[in-house]
């Protein structure tokens, strides 16, 4: 496989700049989210930069997997980019407005989106598909956390 420089950069660039937006944007709230109660198993907040990085850089990919397979229009490219949406207004659900239970919620929709999107583009390729799994897993973590910081925090 040929490495496609002028799609792979705008693949990695878009998740990448998803998160950078929505954390630029809510980057005030976050003196007020290290005062709430936290659920056991809270990572330390450094982790998530961290974390979410990893993630966006495997989303890029994953995207870029399935454009660059050579079979037509591969399916499951607006349910990417749904849940890069979903995955934009989620912190400013949390974070920036304090909505924790509709944040746990739009979580939810967040996890499916992702799911579905995971199956779609296993139709074109399974390694993009499985380059979502740790997104996957990660989201689910996150509803945890985003749960019990709803139920510790009434």
């Amino acid at each position: 496989m040929t490495r496609s420089w002028k799609t792979l950069l705008p693949c990695l660039a878009l998740p990448l700049g998803v998160g950078f937006l929505s954390s630029l944007l809510t980057r005030s709230a976050m003196d007020r989210f290290a005062a709430l109660r936290q659920p056991p198993l809270s990572p330390p907040g450094w982790v998530f930069p961290l974390v979410w990085t990893v993630l966006y850089l495997l989303m890029g990919l994953s995207s870029y997997l399935v454009l660059t397979a050579g079979k037509g229009r591969p399916p499951g490219l607006g349910l990417y980019c749904l849940q890069l949406l979903f995955n934009f207004f989620w912190p400013l659900l949390f974070f920036g407005m304090g909505l924790y239970l509709p944040a746990f919620f739009w979580l939810l929709a967040l996890w499916g989106l992702v799911l579905a999107t995971a199956v779609q583009f296993s139709k074109t390729s399974r390694k993009a598909a499985r380059l979502l799994l740790p997104y996957l897993a990660w989201t689910a973590f996150a509803g945890y956390l985003n749960l019990g910081v709803c139920l510790l925090n009434p």
